[in-house]
């Protein structure tokens, strides 16, 4: 099993013919798009970093018969596995500075494989040795896969089989002795053009009613009837000018994936009807990628300190006491989401299927750190740098032979300090400030708030908690006389 380059990984892009939409238009090469091809590109840094000496210790493990292959491909067995993949996120992320997309696929394959290996117990099915199969088909060619799981949901106080357009959730409209045809649309669809495959998750709680939207299965991006709709950013018009990028080599983009009767044989299917096993599945992948996120996230986070330390020192303000401070609160945020999700990993659990389970306590405490306190993060950055980051001028203005000379003067700092460099290093937090699909993500990424804290609760024994307080403060023993008591 042959590690893919990230040449190697460009190349295999070129086989594939997805049908996509980029701003009304239709794409015949995607890869190739100037909003496309930097989180392509990002990709294929991951990919090269499995050749690095320092990057294979990260991103190279070994399957079940000693192979090596991607971590990203590879089922967590134990939590030595959980950890690994948070050191390996944040080490990625602070090379690459944004998303990456191949952690979705990653947390979907142990999220189905954790209740299909269940289902298969209880009805026969055969799905364990269907996920099994397809694992090792991504392992043997070194794929990336993304996970599909938001549906558009339409009305969201119904359920799947109460909406009015039964397409609002991805669901079977068919099947013969061949395979199932389904439809639907899933949304925020970080990497569905970076990948290779796609597999997708049931969304929701499903009751016996909703069984035909109970569905899992495998899908190749480039399918028939898979449709990938270019999803619109705040910066990309930057992408199109190719200037004032702030990040200089990767950005971000998530697609909507409308899949328009699209078939799907039985081999690539890994959940069909047994709608109990829905609710389970969607809550272990939001489990995992909020466990994710604390690798990625504090690593995006080291960028950004790194950003706003490297600002102040530019601006000649570094050895201030507020920066020391406010680097220093930074640094505590940062340091608790990774810490959150290291701790996930450490009191992990184990299921039948050898597939090992986040605390989900832990993994969604780290989330909900993350999705308020790194916005302080942010904030903390461009109070360091200042409002240069707001508004400077083109880079195309900096080229143009009349003005260009009078802004590198009038936009200087540090003497020792290029203009040019204090520009870059503006931008990147620009970027990193104002991207909307980053500051979204780091509230909605992996499930909404309100969901990460419905399962801070669901995980959380309060009578406990109270008969705590109770025992400490002498409630509900023998009373005594005193404050409080109603002896007489």
């Amino acid at each position: 099993m042959a590690l893919k380059t990230g040449a190697d990984y460009l190349d295999s892009l070129e086989q594939l013919r997805p049908t996509t939409y980029i701003l009304g238009e239709r794409v015949e090469n995607p890869y190739e798009h100037p909003l496309i091809r930097p989180m392509v590109k990002g990709v294929a840094r991951t990919y090269d970093m499995e050749h690095d000496s320092e990057g294979a210790r990260y991103l190279v493990t070994r399957n079940e018969s000693g192979e090596r292959v991607s971590r990203f491909v590879k089922l967590y067995d134990n939590s030595d596995d959980l950890l690994a993949k948070v050191r390996m996120l944040r080490f990625i992320s602070q090379r690459i500075g944004t998303c990456f997309m191949r952690c979705t696929g990653m947390d979907a394959i142990n999220a189905v494989g954790s209740q299909v290996y269940d289902c298969d117990r209880k009805y026969g099915t055969d799905y364990w040795k269907r996920l099994l199969a397809f694992i090792d088909t991504l392992q043997a060619g070194d794929l990336t896969v993304f996970s599909g799981v938001t549906d558009v949901k339409g009305d969201r106080s119904l359920r799947p089989s109460q909406q009015a357009d039964p397409d609002l959730y991805l669901h079977v409209v068919s099947k013969d002795s061949q395979g199932i045809v389904v439809r639907g649309a899933k949304i925020h669809q970080t990497g569905s053009l970076c990948a290779h495959w796609g597999i997708v998750v049931p969304a929701r709680e499903m009751q016996p009613e909703d069984k035909d939207w109970a569905i899992s299965f495998a899908i190749p991006i480039d399918e028939e009837g898979v449709i990938h709709v270019y999803g619109r950013g705040t910066l990309e018009a930057r992408s199109l000018d190719r200037c004032d990028l702030g990040n200089a080599e990767y950005t971000k983009f998530a697609n909507m994936v409308i899949f328009n009767n699209v078939f799907v044989p039985w081999e690539r299917v890994f959940l069909f009807g047994e709608h109990e096993y829905a609710g389970p599945m969607v809550r272990n992948f939001g489990n995992f990628h909020r466990h994710s996120h604390g690798g990625c996230k504090s690593g995006v986070g080291d960028v950004i300190i790194g950003a706003a330390a490297t600002a102040a020192e530019y601006n000649g303000v570094a050895k201030t006491s507020h920066v020391s401070h406010k680097l220093s609160e930074m640094l505590k945020v940062t340091e608790a989401i990774y810490g959150c999700s290291i701790a996930a990993s450490v009191n992990s659990s184990s299921t039948p299927s050898g597939i090992q389970l986040v605390d989900p306590l832990l993994s969604n405490i780290s989330k909900l750190y993350e999705g308020k306190e790194l916005h302080e993060v942010l904030r903390m950055m461009i109070e360091i740098a200042g409002g240069i980051a707001t508004d400077l001028p083109s880079d195309k203005d900096f080229a143009n032979a009349e003005i260009g000379e009078l802004l590198r003067k009038y936009l200087k700092g540090r003497q020792e300090v290029s203009t040019e460099d204090r520009v870059r290093i503006s931008r990147l937090i620009e970027k990193l400030a104002f991207e909307s699909r980053d500051i979204v993500s780091n509230i909605h990424g992996a499930g909404s708030p309100e969901t990460h804290r419905m399962t801070v609760l669901r995980s959380i024994d309060i009578e406990a908690l109270k008969s705590y307080a109770k025992d400490i403060a002498g409630i509900d023993k023998t009373p005594r006389p005193g404050v409080g008591s109603k002896h007489d």
